[in-house]
């Protein structure tokens, strides 16, 4: 592939020419007050960051990861099967377990190696996925490698979801696999309706929630919790330590015996590198703080329906977003290039989603409230959104 086609495929050289490219900005300083210091740009709200409740710099935290260094030193002797599980290791899979109300956890490197690794443990081929066609890619790739026939349901279509489980073409065992929260549109997934189709059609269900944990639900329990079903109704339940918890890794919480195979089995954790200590002990002391905290995740709400209200007032789309993510929907890629650097400049820090990782037209920029963000801090971000929109045009 030459520089051209790439181009085509990025436009990185045009936006940079039009001073309208900010992907991979260093951040050189977290400040309080959900504030930030960029290269180059100086001091920024965050409004397009994965801290949802917060969390990142919280005293507890930071302590807990500084002992960890103390007693564990900055890495452990091997992967996980060999020399490289430590204690800690396994006090985060049981807090993680209990957090998620099943038998038991897995911990991995990533979110990405925790979708990938699993899916392609636990399918084969002759074996069918059936998936929500805005899922995430880590689960698209899993998919794939698993060699299993992919199918994929029209975005929280119930209706099609069980076509795809009564068509008989569909062969082996079959596993559905559905965001809770989908990172780019913010809405939540019909999970009623998709366990009792899986219970029904004898399907395994997954679900990911890599941004419903810690911010969905009363408590931020998760999805379960938000819908009011119980602990088993999801088979495989997927989450991250690297958003509303401020770490790094990914999880797979089920029965013994599915993490006991995933221990055994899976490519992702016989072969990485373990979690270091300091980040187990941060996502350790997350959830406490978490369930210690819970007024975190009740203000979390609050300033997402306020922001909520602001972006109608203001007259924005945002599609169906009933999360704390918003889709601030612009349509084409440049404009929408355009509206994000306008509020950069403004002194918000919030992103453009062009396609490829949305569809073609539907361009936006992906805000994001935290329960850190104050009324006065939404506010200035609704009077930003205001001033780039007249600015750009043609997107009010």
């Amino acid at each position: 592939m030459n520089d051209k086609s790439l181009e085509t495929y990025w436009p990185i050289k045009s936006m940079r020419e039009a001073d309208v490219y900010f992907y991979l900005e260093a951040i050189q300083e977290y400040l309080p007050d959900n504030r930030v210091r960029v290269a180059g740009h100086g001091e920024m709200l965050m409004l397009g960051g994965y801290s949802y409740l917060g969390l990142n710099g919280h005293p507890a935290i930071n302590e807990a990861a500084q002992h960890a260094i103390e007693k564990y030193g900055t890495g452990a002797h091997g992967a996980r099967m060999l020399a490289g599980t430590l204690e800690i290791h396994c006090e985060l899979e049981a807090k993680i377990a209990k957090f998620k109300k099943t038998e038991d956890a897995a911990i991995f490197t990533s979110g990405l190696v925790a979708n990938i690794s699993t899916i392609a443990c636990l399918m084969r081929r002759h074996d069918t996925v059936i998936c929500d066609k805005l899922n995430h890619a880590s689960i698209v790739d899993g998919c794939q490698l698993s060699g299993a026939k992919l199918v994929r349901f029209r975005h929280n279509d119930m209706e099609h979801l069980e076509e795809c489980l009564k068509d008989p073409t569909h062969p082996g065992k079959r596993l559905v696999i559905v965001d809770a929260v989908f990172s780019m549109d913010g809405d939540i997934i019909d999970l009623p309706t998709v366990s009792r189709l899986c219970r029904e059609h004898g399907a395994m269900l997954m679900v990911d929630e890599a941004h419903a944990t810690g911010t969905v639900g009363a408590t931020g329990h998760g999805i379960e919790e938000h819908f009011g079903l119980p602990s088993d109704a999801v088979d495989i339940k997927m989450g991250t330590l690297s958003k509303a918890i401020p770490s790094i890794g990914g999880y797979i919480a089920g029965s013994h015996k599915l993490i006991e195979f995933l221990h055994h089995q899976s490519r992702g954790f016989i072969y990485s590198g373990v979690l270091p200590p300091s980040a187990v002990a941060a996502s350790l002391a997350a959830l406490e703080v978490i369930e210690k905290e819970p007024q975190r995740v009740s203000r979390l709400h609050e300033n997402q329906r306020y922001f909520a209200q602001r972006l109608r007032e203001t007259g924005f789309s945002y599609g169906h977003s009933q999360t704390m993510i918003f889709p601030i929907m612009v349509g084409e890629d440049w404009p929408a290039y355009q509206l994000a650097r306008s509020c950069q400049r403004r002194g918000v820090y919030v992103q453009a989603i062009p396609h490829p990782v949305v569809p073609k037209g539907m361009a936006r920029l992906r805000a994001a409230v935290s329960a850190s963000h104050s009324r006065e801090d939404l506010d200035f971000c609704i009077d930003v959104l205001r001033a780039s929109a007249e600015e750009v045009g043609g997107i009010l």
